[in-house]
């Protein structure tokens, strides 16, 4: 019998699902909000009620996601409307659906049981890294580890898969380890060559930027104001100070970004603020009135590291951007910087040392710390990795990766907070940023000639314009690859990040 589709608008059990979508996001952004307190204004003594407040907050969520009345409405959609159109509404069905059938497959008890180990695993990775003592933290690994075999036997995993692929469609839907993999092979071969390269031309960039004290007040001014001009709309956000810069906050007229500064290193600051700017950029690009639906959020952490590591780098870190910031610098610290030109600022925002340390990792090596990090969590999830024999594997890939000898496991594997949240298949969507970011911005210089030179003049908007047409608009309605086959016309791929950062580093290098 030929089955009548209704149209994909409205129908009642839609507008219904809508609604419980809408509150449930409602109680997730108190939630962001009181997550960014945390991090910038809460005193010490209120941490415990602060744990309290945010597990119900989550426990609600979860309830609700869960809940028959969801699974009901969710059904009598999929039997009145076309969920395979190419509408939002459609997209919107196919997501919620996605989202729904993961969280039933986790029971309350697991998800209870995550929460309590990953608060308490937090705090004793935090006290082991302190200590630099990895014994201690190493019963909280394990115990992590177990939790995520646990949630990814729950979710399950395509045949000829592995538990990481089941969690990480988390952070970054439809991506798999052999996926990943495929991509990251020959960029570390390519990487592993450019960097030898560069640490054997023996060439010293300018650093002398990075060398000058600066007051953080005049630091915070400078780095607002940046903000700004590129971008960042301070009626709908602000800026503050953390010991590691994130961008929270509550909706897309509300959001909160924070830097960090250091007495002589203005370019951290610098850096810092402009990829939480391109995050927080990206959430004030979100639909107002498609907030709480899937088409109102962002669609992934690989597309959502896009664009931060766009303004970081492609933008923050070119020459073209220093000539539109040294006039800044003059007005904001005067004498201070006297003698600092344009090609000085580039030279310093630029230079190129293998380390241990991934957060303070240059654009050349930062992707074989995410690649060292990938290939340890797939090791331990299949069981091909002890959590006991994590700082000997992890010591041997950084003399393998980068050559160098890590000293201590504070610097080595206890430096991350991620894999004591329990954020195991989280790591690869740092580098997938990168490559999504590189394949986009390559695409947009070629549809907008002339866009790197505009940054001199201070012209940001063509490019921010560019991005919330054709990403921030369509919140979660194309998936990851498919929103970059979209954009570019091609599957992603290495060849552009690797233009990108030769055509950068020869020059600057002379190699």
């Amino acid at each position: 019998m030929e089955t009548h589709h209704m149209s994909i608008t409205a129908t009642a059990p839609y507008e219904r699902l809508l609604e419980i979508l809408h509150e449930e996001a409602v109680l997730g952004s108190i939630g962001g909000l009181i997550g960014w307190d945390q991090e910038t204004m809460m005193p010490p003594g209120g941490a415990a009620h602060r744990a309290k407040q945010l597990s119900l907050l989550a426990r609600l969520g979860h309830e609700r996601m869960t809940s028959s009345e969801v699974a009901d409405l969710l059904a009598a959609c999929e039997s009145e409307m076309d969920v395979t159109a190419d509408t939002e509404a459609a997209a919107n069905l196919r997501n919620i659906r996605h989202d729904h059938d993961r969280a039933v497959r986790l029971p309350a008890s697991l998800v209870q049981e995550q929460a309590e180990t990953a608060s308490a695993a937090q705090h004793e990775w935090a006290e082991a890294r302190n200590d630099n003592d990895f014994k201690r933290f190493l019963p909280w690994l394990e115990k992590t580890v177990d939790i995520c075999r646990r949630k990814a036997e729950c979710y399950g995993w395509a045949e000829g898969g592995e538990p990481w692929d089941a969690l990480a469609e988390d952070y970054e839907p439809g991506c798999t380890a052999a996926g990943v993999a495929e991509v990251f092979e020959p960029l570390r071969d390519r990487l592993r060559g450019l960097i030898a390269e560069i640490v054997a031309s023996g060439s010293k960039p300018d650093a002398r930027l990075d060398g000058i004290e600066l007051a953080k007040d005049d630091q915070m001014r400078f780095c607002l104001d940046v903000a700004e001009r590129i971008g960042f709309d301070r009626e709908r956000g602000r800026l503050d100070v953390s010991t590691h810069p994130f961008c929270g906050g509550s909706h897309c007229d509300d959001v909160r970004m924070t830097t960090r500064f250091h007495d002589a290193m203005l370019s951290d600051a610098v850096s810092s603020t402009m990829h939480e700017s391109g995050h927080a950029m990206y959430e004030q690009g979100l639909r107002y009135e498609a907030f709480g639906t899937p088409c109102g959020s962002s669609v992934s952490l690989g597309i959502h590291e896009s664009q931060s590591r766009m303004w970081e780098n492609q933008v923050g870190r070119s020459e073209s951007f220093w000539q539109f910031a040294t006039p800044l610098l003059e007005r904001h610290f005067g004498a201070a910087v006297a003698g600092i030109d344009a090609r000085a600022a580039y030279e310093s925002a630029n230079r190129v040392a293998p380390g241990f340390i991934r957060v303070e990792a240059d654009e050349a090596t930062y992707n074989m710390h995410v690649m060292i990090r990938f290939e340890l969590e797939r090791a331990m999830l299949t069981g091909d990795l002890a959590p006991a024999d994590l700082p000997e594997a992890w010591n041997a890939a950084y003399r393998d990766y980068l050559g160098i000898e890590v000293p201590d496991d504070r610097r080595g594997c206890l430096q991350d907070v991620h894999w004591s949240m329990g954020a195991l298949g989280y790591f690869p969507t740092y580098t997938l940023g990168n490559l999504y970011c590189a394949q986009i911005f390559e695409h947009a210089c070629e549809v907008m000639p002339g866009l790197v030179d505009g940054f001199a003049g201070g012209e940001f908007s063509g490019l921010l314009g560019w991005l919330r047409s054709n990403i921030h608009v369509h919140g979660r309605r194309y998936s990851p690859a498919q929103l970059c086959e979209r954009i570019t016309g091609r599957p992603l791929s290495a060849d552009p990040l690797m233009r990108y950062l030769e055509g950068k580093f020869r020059p600057l290098y002379g190699i």
